[in-house]
């Protein structure tokens, strides 16, 4: 399988500009099936789910243009409800379809998502909240619905999840009648999608809170919006000027978004200013422990960040604890860090890293975040390290080795 080949033990200097948010632009291209005409989005990342999305666009009928990073969707002609089967699997992020099909067909056919494999990662959220508005299920082979009459719905989410609220809100901007959602996730990506819809036309109130109100529109219009920075993509980048014990300028970091990150880059020894759009890293004494850190939902430390901040404690000194409390499959990577000479010992949802030397070795990736975390070992492994399945990075990567490169690292697709 084509690989990622990097020669470790430079510490990072220099600037790269972060990219497109996957996370927010994948909603926000399912919500273009709602308008009957032309949706833009700027600044949208050329990554491999984002390319999966558009065939599926195209499938149903909608035509799609690319001009640099800007993507272009023309939704006046949807010509099906149904989900290609094979590219709908490829992907978690192919559930937010059923909301946004519902809304523009009042039907939708969906295949069970696929994507990374961290964990049992069910769909009986996506289903509570949209039968509450009155949508009815056929499950078999596919996941089929269709939408019912209602005027008002209500729906509390038992926990937090992302998925599940950027499904309901989609299946209820267009609908009739008034829903209300209560204990929605407050990842920012929920909110970006609510400030899409809303520039877009729709009336969701209470945006950025667990408590929205969403009163339906009849159709809604032409947008042009800038998709933000990818928060997850930068955490990466902090990690990688920590891990490398060098200094980095992330362009356009989403700062406001990455306080948990932030707070615990400065546990182990990290210092960093935000100056005119700039995030500006100094990681010399990035090489600390932290007793006790736990991922949570947003504002705490991000799941998604959990793999390469355990790279980060396995190349530092002392002694660290990391709980993973939100995808019980999150530590795939720590059999191929421990091939790099990292002392991790996992007991259930906790991982004890004992930090010290790392060495390079041939690894491979199993999921998306767990191979970034193996690029950023090989970042400060001694010796040479060649990181297979690069695929499952370039899922929400745009390019992390042009990305490290720019910053000094001698890294390579192979």
């Amino acid at each position: 399988m084509a690989g990622i080949k990097i020669t470790g033990g430079i510490p990072l200097s220099g600037e790269v500009k972060i990219q497109g948010s996957k996370n927010a632009a994948l909603p926000m291209m399912a919500a273009a099936l709602l308008n009957k005409g032309v949706t833009v989005l700027h600044g949208c990342p050329k990554i491999a789910d984002v390319f999966v999305m558009e065939e599926i666009l195209k499938k149903l009928g909608v035509k799609v243009i690319w001009e640099g990073h800007t993507l272009l969707l023309d939704a006046e002609q949807v010509t099906g409800y149904e989900v290609d089967r094979k590219l709908g699997c490829q992907m978690r992020s192919s559930i937010v379809l059923l909301g946004s099909l519902l809304g523009r067909c009042g039907q939708a056919c969906v295949p069970y998502p696929g994507g990374c494999v961290i964990g049992k990662r069910p769909v009986d959220l996506h289903l509570a909240a949209l039968e509450a508005m009155g949508a009815e299920f056929q499950e078999g082979e596919m996941l089929c619905a269709r939408a019912g009459k209602r005027q008002e719905s209500r729906y509390h989410f038992p926990k937090s999840s992302v998925g599940a609220a950027q499904n309901a809100i989609l299946a209820a901007v267009c609908a009739p009648g008034i829903t209300w959602l209560s204990g929605c996730s407050k990842e920012p990506e929920v909110s970006w999608l609510c400030r899409f819809l809303n520039q877009a036309g729709a009336r969701i109130e209470g945006v950025g809170s667990q408590q929205l109100k969403i009163t339906g529109v009849r159709n809604l219009h032409d947008t042009e919006f800038q998709v933000p920075a990818d928060r997850i993509a930068a955490g990466t980048y902090v990690c990688a000027a920590a891990i490398t014990r060098g200094n980095c300028i992330l362009d356009q970091a989403p700062v406001e978004e990455m306080g948990a990150l932030l707070a615990a880059y400065e546990k182990i020894g990290g210092q960093y200013t935000c100056n005119s759009g700039k995030l500006i890293l100094s990681g010399q004494k990035a090489d600390g422990f932290i007793p006790y850190l736990q991922t949570a939902v947003y504002p705490g430390f991000p799941t998604d960040l959990q793999s390469v901040f355990l790279a980060v404690l396995a190349a530092a000194r002392g002694e660290s604890c990391l709980v993973e409390t939100v995808f019980e499959d999150r530590f795939k990577p720590v059999y191929q860090l421990q091939r790099m000479g990292a002392d991790i010992s996992v007991c259930q949802n906790c991982a004890r890293i004992r930090g010290g030397v790392l060495l390079g070795n041939k690894v491979w990736a199993e999921e998306l975040r767990g191979g970034a975390a193996l690029v950023l070992a090989g970042l400060a492994a001694r010796g040479e390290t060649y990181v297979e399945n690069r695929h499952y990075i370039e899922r929400g990567y745009e390019d992390i080795c042009r990305d490290l490169a720019l910053l000094g690292a001698q890294i390579f697709k192979d």
